[in-house]
């Protein structure tokens, strides 16, 4: 991991720097000293800024949960057909789970151990509850195929969409995040069969 220097050093830069340090050797295995070392400051500079590390998973889980809860607000994922909202708020996962990659991927690992923790898993089982509600919406207008429970339809989007944090990455040279949602979108609401 590069290091930062301390002439460009900013909270938003010690965030990005705390997120992949958490990443790679997991919450629990993090220290204030690894956090100070790949951030190339003192650990008194980030107790100027931050209470501790605790408040560094805070500020990036809020930041992936923020996009995620956004999105539910937006005017298309609340006017229209359920099966029309549903479309774009699967759309939106994916360009939200792109677009803060980092955020999103610390947020699908953190385990319950901390307050932190439980609240950013609290606030995950209210979105995907949310959007299991718009699927459940959709079968009952008979917009979506009724034939796979609801829960485990939710369940297999949610698997879909959260995996791509194990494999995407925004280098330039794959697949780009509009093709990556528009994959997505096919494959949840059209599957992988031809119509032949």
């Amino acid at each position: 991991m590069t290091t930062a220097k301390r002439d460009t050093y900013t909270p938003e830069t010690l965030l990005s720097v705390a997120v992949q340090v958490f990443i790679e050797r997991g919450y629990d295995g993090t220290s204030m000293e690894h956090l100070s070392k790949a951030a190339g400051i003192s650990k008194s500079s980030i107790y100027h800024h931050v209470a501790g590390k605790e408040e560094l998973l805070s500020r990036a889980v809020s930041r992936a949960l923020d996009g995620l809860f956004g999105i539910l607000g937006e005017e298309h994922a609340r006017v229209g057909r359920a099966v029309e909202r549903l479309e774009y708020v699967v759309r939106r996962m994916v360009e939200v789970l792109t677009a803060e990659l980092p955020y999103v991927t610390l947020l699908l690992r953190v385990r319950g151990n901390t307050d932190t923790e439980r609240w950013a898993l609290e606030r995950r089982r209210d979105f995907d509850h949310r959007v299991a509600e718009l699927l459940k919406a959709a079968a009952d207008d008979g917009d979506v195929r009724g034939d796979v429970e609801v829960r485990l339809a939710t369940r297999l989007v949610f698997g879909m969409i959260n995996s791509i944090v194990e494999w995407y990455r925004p280098d330039g040279r794959g697949m780009g995040e509009r093709e990556v949602a528009d994959a997505v979108v096919r494959l949840v609401f059209s599957g992988l069969r031809s119509e032949a």
